[in-house]
């Protein structure tokens, strides 16, 4: 079970220390000293300490020696803090899978796992160029959290202090530092590094979810071929057509692992979504169907095995055809956010005014987010690890299953990541690549139908996120967005809220629910803090 932490660096104010450690989870020193204090909510001792140095962390994976910060934090994927008698170190892991969020007060910076608690040091206000790339990319950029004052640590990043000050540090990954040319990595290769990895978990007992996808077939197979204790689980995606279920089972049925599928309820999606968004903090509108699902893995006594990053690594996921052909950097940015966007709705959702602005800030921040890849021979892969795969997807993982559960993602295990980063796009491209690596790991579960490739008609089911109880909970979220921001709005969608919950039933396409989906967060959020949001005065009124 991974712990929640919370502690400062610099010159700490003991009160103010304490109104952090009293808001949050229940927490017991780990580290206090003069310039730098650690608690966290289970027994964490230091992986070194030797005289008045120390090193801790608190990600899925304990370093095994003490290291320079990034060699650790590229290593291991974990955050921590680092410190001798002349510097006090607080990094994150190299993509920043495990958040740190802080807020500097004085000569000091007070950080924590979660962001609730720091809220008691700091007034709540809304950042607004947040809440644009929450909505239009469903997740926030760079060191963007909901709250003005309320910052994230960056992956491959971390707050010093030394001679009496306070900065920032931010330095290049390992993938960064040396461009991995092709090494025309085979296929078989591919998967004999994925046993490597592996090897970290045996004798573990392993619940490996089965999708119809790509990435979980993978790791299954590989699992079983090593004799791993395994089960599977699959639920429904709510994507109207429950076509992972099916295709799942005919895969754990060629494996021969046990397989169990998790039931939801429509009736249940209101609780499960406002729970999910609260839980992840409002940081994305992505993953309420997984609510049921985590759950039950919390109770699984199993390591969970998530594919987390397959998709951006081995087959260009979100990757279009104008990003590979473009000619300028220009170009090829705008047709990565474009992949990274969600399209144009059947009607316009937000005003003319709301729409430009947030075009114009998203796209800034995004800029700003993957200007460190510019250039960079795996450019496009590496802007949706660190931007999508980090800051929306990663969370299910990271903060569903976790922290009650542990999780492994073979995928970002440094010798895996660097293998498959180095394989050319253009080999990639359509999944060609990827397929070749399933055949090599079992071809007869290389040759099952895959929801990559559905060429057989679908068979539609009900969606949950659309049926009456959710249409009443979003129009009530959305009636909240209305009441309090209404120059967001487009005055189309304030006739549709108008009409009432069964006037949400005209959205049904996939970026129709995705935007109903941001801005019933939105909503959420402002009901939520409604008694602590004084002035949500936005910058394009």
């Amino acid at each position: 079970m991974r712990p929640y932490v919370c502690g400062a660096l610099g010159r700490i104010d003991t009160s103010i220390l304490g109104k952090l450690t009293a808001a949050g989870p229940k927490v017991r020193p780990a580290l206090q000293t003069d310039e730098a204090a650690l608690f966290s909510s289970a027994p964490l001792p230091p992986y070194h300490r030797a005289g008045g140095a120390f090193a801790f962390s608190w990600g899925e994976r304990r370093p095994a020696a003490a290291e320079d910060w990034m060699t650790v934090a590229e290593t291991y994927e974990t955050p921590g803090l680092i410190g001798d008698d002349a510097r006090v170190t607080l990094h994150a892991g190299a993509l920043g899978l495990v958040d740190v969020y802080y807020v500097r007060q004085g000569d000091a910076v007070y950080f924590s796992s979660l962001i609730q608690p720091l809220l008691s040091l700091v007034p709540v206000e809304i950042d607004w160029a947040a809440w644009a790339s929450i909505i239009q990319v469903t997740f926030p950029l760079g060191e963007a959290t909901p709250y003005r004052e309320v910052r994230r640590l960056p992956g491959s990043s971390a707050l010093v202090f030394e001679h009496g000050r306070l900065a920032t540090e931010r330095r290049l990954p390992r993938w960064l530092r040396t461009e991995p040319y092709e090494a025309w990595t085979s296929p078989e290769e591919i998967v004999e590094l994925l046993h490597h990895v592996y090897e970290d978990y045996d004798g573990r007992r392993l619940l490996v979810p089965v999708s119809g996808g790509y990435d979980s077939r993978l790791l299954a197979s590989v699992a079983m071929a090593r004799g791993a204790d395994v089960e599977s689980w699959t639920t429904s995606p709510d994507d109207g057509t429950d076509t992972d279920i099916a295709f799942a089972q005919a895969i754990t049925r060629e494996l021969g692992i046990p397989h169990r599928i998790v039931t939801q309820d429509a009736a249940a999606y209101p609780g499960d979504a406002a729970e999910v968004a609260r839980r992840l903090e409002y940081l994305t509108p992505h993953h309420a169907w997984y609510a049921p699902f985590a759950k039950e893995v919390h109770g699984s006594g199993r390591v969970l095995v998530d594919g987390l990053a397959g998709g951006p690594l081995l087959k260009n996921f979100m990757v279009s055809g104008a990003a590979l052909e473009a000619r300028t950097q220009a170009e090829r940015s705008a047709a990565l956010l474009g992949s990274l966007s969600l399209g144009a709705p059947a009607q316009p959702f937000l005003s003319k005014a709301a729409a430009q602005w947030m075009e114009e800030t998203v796209r800034d921040q995004f800029a700003a987010a993957t200007s460190m890849l510019h250039g960079h021979r795996a450019e496009l892969p590496l802007s949706v690890l660190h931007t999508r795969t980090v800051r929306g997807i990663a969370r299910s993982a990271v903060n569903l299953v976790g922290p009650e559960a542990s999780f492994a993602a073979p995928f970002i295990h440094p010798a895996f990541f660097d293998a498959a980063l180095s394989v050319g796009v253009a080999r990639k491209d359509k999944g060609r690549f990827y397929r070749e690596v399933l055949h090599a790991a079992n071809p007869r579960v290389a040759a099952l139908p895959s929801t990559n490739v559905v060429k057989q008609p679908l068979r539609r089911v009900p969606l949950r996120s659309t049926a009456a109880p959710a249409r009443a909970y979003s129009h009530a979220m959305l009636e909240v967005v209305a009441g309090r921001v209404p120059g967001l709005l487009s005055d189309e969608l304030h006739e549709v809220i108008a009409g009432g919950p069964d006037a949400l039933t005209r959205f049904n396409g996939w970026n129709d629910r995705f935007w109903v989906r941001g801005l019933v967060l939105f909503g959420l959020w402002l009901n939520d803090f409604e008694n602590d949001l004084t002035d949500v005065t936005a910058p394009f009124q």
